[in-house]
């Protein structure tokens, strides 16, 4: 039992990493970036309270646990910015090393249910997946339209890009969501 809890007890302290790595994304007050911690906890909360929003049923408690998850990868990878420049395919290999190695931290057992999450989550095809990815981009776009943009400006962000990017994938788990947003995006892109 000691080398159980001491292996959960290493994962939970190389976890706490994930509250270092700083995201191209501004607190909604735009006093700061927002750390990858911050987003995961914020983005299982925008689920929890959003999952009558998905297009189809979805169990939430797998849900929130994708997205308290699925960013671990980034204490080794760092955040990767959808609008930023990097090698996708590159970055998809970095991850699942980070992966490999985090949650190997953990007892076999653990690491393999978070593991096959964490894979679940990147191949988007359940409707867990499909939805917890719409509330992953759908947080963001919120954050930066509070903020008077936030990032968009550094990153010259388009509507097309927007709706390409983050639009699709939000339509595929959560339409109404998108609909709602598009209305402010719109209007801040006509204003801009």
């Amino acid at each position: 039992m000691s080398d159980r809890l001491s292996q959960q007890f290493a994962f939970l302290i190389e976890a706490d990493k994930l509250k270092s790595v700083l995201r191209g994304t501004n607190l909604c007050d735009g006093s700061r970036r927002e750390n990858s911690g911050e987003h995961s906890w914020h983005i299982a909360l925008y689920a929890l309270i959003m999952a009558e929003h998905a297009t189809r049923p979805v169990n939430i408690d797998r849900v929130i646990k994708m997205l308290l998850l699925h960013d671990l990868v980034e204490i080794d990878a760092g955040d990767n910015p959808i609008h930023g420049d990097h090698d996708p395919a590159e970055m998809e290999k970095v991850e699942k090393a980070a992966a490999d190695r985090i949650f190997g931290l953990l007892p076999q057992d653990q690491a393999a249910d978070f593991r096959n999450l964490w894979d679940e989550f990147e191949a988007a095809e359940t409707d867990d997946a499909v939805f917890a990815k719409s509330v992953d981009r759908v947080q963001p776009v919120v954050n930066n339209l509070e903020c008077g943009g936030g990032s968009w400006p550094e990153y010259k962000v388009t509507p097309e890009q927007l709706e390409i990017r983050v639009g699709v994938k939000v339509k595929r788990g959560a339409p109404a969501l998108w609909a709602h947003l598009k209305t402010r995006i719109d209007a801040w892109f006509t204003a801009e």
